[in-house]
């Protein structure tokens, strides 16, 4: 995908707001870069469409305004101009704006402030947001088993969710069933156990659709982190120092051991 002035206007978009996806996406080959910025793009409307008013409504109105969009893909036809949805209409196939479509609706629960019945809940919807995303970024990019990508895509969602839990707390959420020091570990266990399931089995991801894998460069640090210590994540001191992430995602670009 070239960049062209929507493209470039997604890219932009995501440098803004998702400053992590869009230091994975520049680390991605130039030529699968387009495809990337469009996805991310699409990611940072439906995510951050629950938070931009406090009427719930309001909020519902403007996950379905994606919801119709991905409907339109999905037709084929009668799609509406706008700088993330023409791009995104050019890469997507019927299947992949199904999947995008369930992604939209997981985030129904961001408008409310019901917490999730059980970590079951709570893997669902990591497993329809970010497990999604990165699953149709990879099939955008090339071939790639779903089983790998879902798994890795668990795991990445996880660390952004417990990184995010003193923001979702703040604003009146309950991020997680159980926020205990023995829950929390049994949760980190968890999602290291995916991403140790999807790492065995990097043959079968080829090597451009594992670009879409490098979003997850820092999940295995974050995880850790919150099995070894768990009351970082209420203080938000999951992450690694600026010059260490650095580092790290050069190391998996340069292996290709994501």
């Amino acid at each position: 995908m070239g960049f062209d002035d929507n493209v470039t206007a997604c890219a932009g978009l995501v440098q803004r707001a998702d400053p992590d996806r869009f230091m994975a996406a520049m680390a991605a080959p130039v030529a699968l870069r387009g495809a990337l910025f469009v996805l991310y793009a699409f990611n940072v409307e439906v995510a951050r469409a629950p938070w931009v008013t406090n009427e719930p409504e309001i909020a519902a109105m403007r996950l379905q305004w994606w919801r119709d969009a991905l409907a339109e893909i999905a037709a084929g036809k009668g799609v509406r101009r706008h700088e993330v949805v023409t791009p995104l209409a050019a890469i997507l196939n019927v299947e992949q704006a199904i999947v995008l479509d369930e992604l939209v609706s997981a985030r129904y629960w961001d408008i409310n402030k019901v917490p999730f019945e059980d970590e079951a809940g709570l893997y669902r919807y990591l497993d329809q947001t970010t497990g999604h995303l990165i699953r149709v970024c990879a099939q955008t990019l090339g071939e790639a088993d779903q089983a790998v990508v879902t798994d890795f895509g668990f795991a990445t969602g996880l660390a952004n969710w417990l990184r995010a839990v003193p923001e979702l707390r703040a604003r009146g959420r309950v991020p997680l069933p159980d926020g205990s020091s023995e829950a929390i570990r049994g949760v980190a266990q968890a999602g290291l156990d995916r991403l140790q399931k999807a790492r065995s089995r990097r043959a079968d991801v080829s090597k451009p659709a594992s670009a879409a894998l490098l979003v997850g460069w820092q999940a295995e640090t974050v995880l850790r982190r919150a099995l070894r210590d768990p009351g970082r994540v209420d203080t938000g001191t999951l992450m690694p120092g600026e010059f260490r992430r650095r580092i790290s995602l050069m190391r998996q670009v340069v292996t290709g051991r994501w």
